[in-house]
């Protein structure tokens, strides 16, 4: 039978693993975003990691647990842009190739990130299922090792160790709002939340265009949704994966969903408040707490994830105009 959850002693390993290879992220008390969303607020900016974004945590961490024999095989990744820096980043320490494929509307700044570690990139589709469907048939050919973006433990274990550094560095936390995407991050992040802690509360924030775990919950199983166009462009996926989809069933206490109005808004408040550059997908708590979506008062400390700050010079001036 499944654990609930990734057990500590899983978690505790793959921040071993990754200790030299992924930075501890500070946690950043953000005074300024407290009257706007009603709560004292902390920021855990995954943005500051050497990639950008908190996926070089996951990737590295299912990496070292491969074979030599696979190493020399290389590995392949299907990925909006953040998971594919984590593994390109990862496998040229490693010395190790790396073949990632891409939607054809990645952003350019992630395409050019992962070609300079010295990445394969093959754009492809527009949908994580084209991408899988490519990355399938390239394994077939080549022998490639695939790094999943979010359905796998040993990646969940290495995004978990985000959910370690905030319970010890705020063990009197309330709330802990992550983005959810395909599931990875989340299914980390409350394993070691609520193997710490169960009374922190964990809630899991997703854009309204692609609610894929709103309606999985709503029909109890995994569930492929359409997807639409979205200013969170690293949230782009369809449909859970069965384990991070019992992980978040079990343990996280709720899920809500963002407009894309207020995903807007939640970015600019971001950069106008904290001074941080955050890519759209990063703002999902944030937004959902301006949008009222979150339950909480103002004496509750509530720490925002911000999985990353990967973000195009257009974008960034559209997040800024507002």
């Amino acid at each position: 039978m499944k654990e609930r959850g990734i057990p500590l002693a899983q978690l505790e390993k793959a921040r071993e693993r990754i200790k030299d290879r992924a930075k501890i992220t500070p946690l950043l008390r953000g005074e300024t975003l407290d009257e706007m969303v009603g709560a004292r607020v902390y920021l855990k900016p995954e943005n500051l990691q050497i990639t950008g974004s908190f996926k070089i945590r996951g990737a590295t961490n299912k990496m070292l647990t491969l074979s030599q024999e696979a190493l020399n095989k290389g590995v392949i990744a299907a990925s909006s842009g953040n998971h594919a820096l984590g593994v390109s980043y990862a496998a040229k320490a490693l010395n190790t190739k790396a073949v990632i494929v891409m939607p054809v509307n990645a952003p350019k700044i992630k395409q050019r990130k992962a070609k300079a570690l010295g990445a394969e990139v093959i754009l492809h589709g527009t949908t994580s299922k084209e991408r899988y469907d490519k990355t399938e048939e390239l394994i077939e050919a080549y022998g490639y090792t695939l790094i999943h973006s979010y359905a796998d433990e040993d990646l969940m274990a290495g995004q978990g160790t985000i959910g370690l550094e905030i319970e010890e560095a705020l063990p009197t936390v309330d709330q802990v709002i992550v983005p959810l995407g395909g599931g990875g991050l989340l299914s980390g992040v409350v394993s070691a939340i609520k193997g710490k802690n169960p009374n922190i509360q964990v809630i899991g924030v997703e854009t309204a265009a692609v609610p894929r775990y709103t309606e999985s919950l709503k029909n109890g199983y995994p569930t492929r949704v359409e997807i639409h166009e979205t200013f969170a462009d690293g949230l782009r996926v369809v449909e859970p994966g069965k384990r991070n989809f019992e992980i978040i069933r079990a343990l996280v206490d709720d899920v809500v969903t963002v407009g894309e109005e207020d995903l807007r808004r939640g970015a600019k408040a971001l950069y106008m408040e904290s001074k941080l550059v955050i890519e759209p997908s990063a703002a999902v708590g944030i937004a959902a707490a301006l949008g009222g979506k979150l339950k909480m008062k103002k004496s509750d400390e509530v720490c925002f994830l911000l999985s990353g700050g990967n973000v195009d010079d257009e974008k960034m001036i559209e997040i800024l105009k507002g």
